[in-house]
């Protein structure tokens, strides 16, 4: 059998736990990479379910029966809130569920979504910079929900599962609290080495298009504008005017680097291609996992594919 990261750290944990603590708590998170993070955290004490799987958008996902059963059975929820999911509270309410509820969100720095274009650090605490993201038609309100992007925020949140689960669950709350900081410290040596790749690229290149408004967290992060024809949600089409001004844009600043976001329609930066004279390099990963044998299988993955692909179009 192969061992896992996780069953090396779980087995010491399992000695000091009594026999029914180890029955692994049913757990739904909202949506594909949130439920990553929860696995990492409940190793072997919980059982987690995704509600929107691997390749789903969750800005436009129809929740069905089968999904308010998962909740009804289950003993914790996490969700990311900032009105990411905003069908999961109804989906809560319907199913009757009694458990714990999370919001791995809870008090994290957040950028504002603008209509007007340039979106500005907006902080529960303080803020990482801000970023400029030209996104149209947002429905999520003023907060872009999309902190996941930003591995140091990605800690955060971890640390606000671990809490949750283990102020609702005394009997494993220090397994909890120990992957939490061994993941944690995972995401660390991420960041630094995400840090690393775009050391040599000089800050004024450092411009990407992508189909969907959805790296806001990451440009703040890493020094990279994201310009986008589509707002902070999949579900507007942008306008003929504001697909004309983001061309016009790509061909005075000569970007180079155009990429069809995961779960995003390719038509129109295929348009916007085709009328720029730019390549698209490629596809990232935003909003959901791949699946399993995909380059963004886990949380990890996801961050360093798109890291590579981002930085080798830069470096081009």
């Amino acid at each position: 059998m192969a061992i896992t990261r996780r069953s090396l750290f779980a087995a010491p944990l399992l000695a000091a736990v009594p026999a029914r603590a180890l029955d692994p708590r049913p757990t739904v998170a909202s949506f594909s990479i949130l439920a990553d993070m929860v696995r990492e955290v409940g190793g072997p004490f919980l059982a987690v379910e995704s509600i929107v799987g691997p390749e789903a958008d969750a800005h436009v996902f129809q929740p069905s029966p089968a999904d308010a059963q998962k909740l009804a059975r289950a003993r914790f929820v996490v969700i990311n809130g900032l009105g990411f999911e905003g069908w999961m509270p109804r989906l809560i309410r319907a199913s009757g569920f009694r458990g714990t509820q999370i919001t791995a969100s809870r008090g994290i720095a957040t950028i504002k979504s603008k209509e007007h274009g340039h979106s500005h650090g907006h902080s529960h605490g303080h803020s990482h910079g801000h970023s400029h993201g030209h996104g149209h038609g947002h429905s999520h309100g003023e907060h872009d929900p999309h902190i996941w992007q930003d591995p140091r925020r990605a800690q955060a949140m971890v640390r606000n599962i671990a809490e949750g689960l283990a102020g609702a669950d005394r009997e494993a709350a220090e397994a909890y609290r120990t992957a939490a900081s061994r993941y944690t410290a995972t995401l660390a040596e991420l960041d630094a080495w995400v840090e690393a790749q775009f050391a040599s690229i000089p800050r004024q290149r450092r411009r990407v298009v992508t189909s969907h408004d959805a790296f806001a967290y990451y440009g703040a992060r890493y020094g990279i504008d994201f310009l986008s024809p589509q707002g902070v949600t999949t579900r507007a089409e942008p306008s003929a005017q504001q697909i004309a001004r983001l061309v016009q844009q790509i061909r005075r600043e000569r970007i180079t680097a155009l990429f069809i976001e995961g779960g995003a329609r390719p038509r129109v930066l295929e348009q916007v291609a085709a009328e720029s004279g730019a390549r698209i390099g490629g596809r990232l990963f935003s909003d959901a996992l791949s699946g399993p044998d995909g380059p963004a299988p886990n949380y990890v993955a996801l961050i360093r594919h798109n890291t590579r692909m981002i930085a080798e179009a830069l470096a081009g």
